[in-house]
């Protein structure tokens, strides 16, 4: 019969959570040594590790050897949270993921554009170059897109949005893979849209844009699918 109690790992991984929060500890953070992190907890070594070892296996902490303990980037998001790896058609996968996006993001972008500073938009105008420098230099630019993309989430200080990442992502990676970067023209043209959207605080804007932009890889998605088949 299985207990319902927690074991002492679990309750010490716990309590590392809530020193991580109660601290205001981001992405990066050196979390205190070994024997330090041990007093606090009030556990021995050899549980704390464990614990440690659980909060590793949850995206939440990493460890670097010689070095210590630090905050995970996207703190206990997983890098594949919902298994798209074991998913056979990939090519239905990113036509619905593409259909998610424009469920989620033009409204994320109007969210963002109504609550946007001025040095905001400069951030995001900034990626948006970024991703122009890739193309010219012949450099993918999923990751940048990617970036740009979080970006926005991140301004509409939705606390969920910026959680999806890891997902929105992995359909810009997809995506490219399966299209071969082709839209560089429209690409450029509505990220620059939206940037100028939530530069103005315009969220119809805004939204309108990022419509455009996700119609524009929807449709030139279908055209690959359709050559492909014939």
């Amino acid at each position: 019969m299985t207990s319902s109690h927690k074991s002492l790992a679990d309750t010490t991984a716990e309590g590392i959570i809530k020193y991580i929060i109660d601290n205001k500890l981001k992405e990066g953070a050196q979390l205190p040594n070994e024997t330090t992190l041990s007093s606090l907890m009030g556990v021995g070594r050899s549980t704390l590790r464990e614990a440690v070892r659980a909060l590793v296996s949850r995206n939440i902490l990493t460890v670097q050897q010689g070095s210590g303990i630090y905050v995970c980037h996207n703190t206990g998001v997983a890098d594949d949270p919902l298994g798209f790896t074991f998913i056979e058609n990939k090519e239905k996968l990113v036509a619905d993921l593409l259909e998610f996006r424009m469920m989620i993001e033009p409204r994320v972008a109007a969210l963002a554009a109504s609550k946007a500073t001025p040095a905001q938009a400069e951030e995001l105008l900034h990626l948006a170059d970024r991703v122009v420098e890739c193309f010219d230099a012949g450099e993918p630019h999923s990751e940048a897109d990617a970036l740009f993309h979080a970006k926005i989430a991140e301004i509409s200080e939705n606390v969920i949005v910026p959680q999806l990442e890891p997902l929105i992502m992995h359909a810009i990676d997809m995506f490219i893979d399966i299209t071969h970067s082709e839209l560089k023209e429209e690409t450029i043209k509505t990220h620059m849209a939206i940037v100028n959207a939530i530069r103005n605080n315009d969220a119809i804007a805004a939204q309108d844009a990022m419509t455009l932009h996700l119609i524009y890889n929807r449709d030139h998605l279908r055209k690959v699918q359709e050559k492909s088949s014939t």
